[in-house]
């Protein structure tokens, strides 16, 4: 981050206080499945072929872009926490994988270079962004894509109104495991840590963000308790 303008954010520290830690980036796979082969067979669905360039913004232990690596020409991942960027190229140099670039970065530092991506994926990332920076991030995508090029993108984002979000809230943090040291699951602290600490936002703010940076939204799909959007975002012009 050095020659950094005093005030740009420093997405390395603000990565979480989880993603820094050596003990949970070991454990994120079995916590957190990306479905990563489903996530493939969606966009391929969408324009993805192996002539495509794909950018995978938030990579964190690379499930996504070694699952799409094969069904593309070029693969970028980028992570601003050197501990998931660890994890990430000891499992590329373990697949044998020649297309995939690793890249410690953020979305606000992240300079793409080459030709234009084709798609942009990125899962429980933007999360770590407040609002201002989510809209800087996305211009940012939108910047890095081709016309008609998607965006793939994820997250914790709360589709429910301000006076219903103690209960809506409480019933999610409800969800999570009491035991400290669960392997395979979100612990309640971990998700009241998100809460807490984290930047998470309302559909209702990000969605019209996401119009105002250039990009159509194609299919927002919504869980039925109101916490995590999944969106397929097209970019606009032609």
């Amino acid at each position: 981050m050095a020659g950094m303008a005093g005030w740009m954010r420093d997405e390395v520290a603000s990565a979480g206080r989880e993603n820094l830690d050596p003990g949970h980036v070991a454990r994120y796979d079995a916590k957190e499945d990306a479905g990563a082969g489903s996530e493939v067979a969606l966009l391929a669905g969408l324009g993805l072929t192996t002539g495509s360039v794909v950018v995978d913004i938030g990579a964190g232990t690379g499930q996504f872009a070694l699952a799409v690596a094969p069904q593309c020409q070029r693969v970028v991942a980028v992570d601003v926490s050197p501990v998931m960027l660890d994890a990430l190229r000891a499992r590329v140099v373990a697949a044998g994988v020649a297309n995939v670039e690793v890249v410690q970065a953020g979305f606000l530092g992240y300079e793409h270079r080459g030709a234009p991506a084709d798609l942009v994926y990125s899962r429980y990332a933007l999360h770590h962004l407040p609002d201002f920076w989510k809209a800087v991030a996305l211009s940012r995508i939108r910047r890095a894509l081709r016309p008609g090029g998607v965006l793939r993108l994820s997250d914790v984002v709360y589709d429910f109104e301000p006076s219903e979000a103690a209960d809506r809230i409480e019933a999610w943090c409800a969800t999570g495991s009491a035991d400290a040291d669960v392997e395979g699951d979100w612990t309640r602290a971990e998700l009241e840590e998100h809460v807490r600490d984290e930047h998470s936002t309302f559909t209702w703010l990000l969605e019209p963000m996401i119009r105002r940076c250039g990009f159509t939204i194609e299919r927002a799909d919504h869980s039925e308790d109101g916490i995590v959007a999944a969106y397929l975002l097209r970019a606009d012009g032609t």
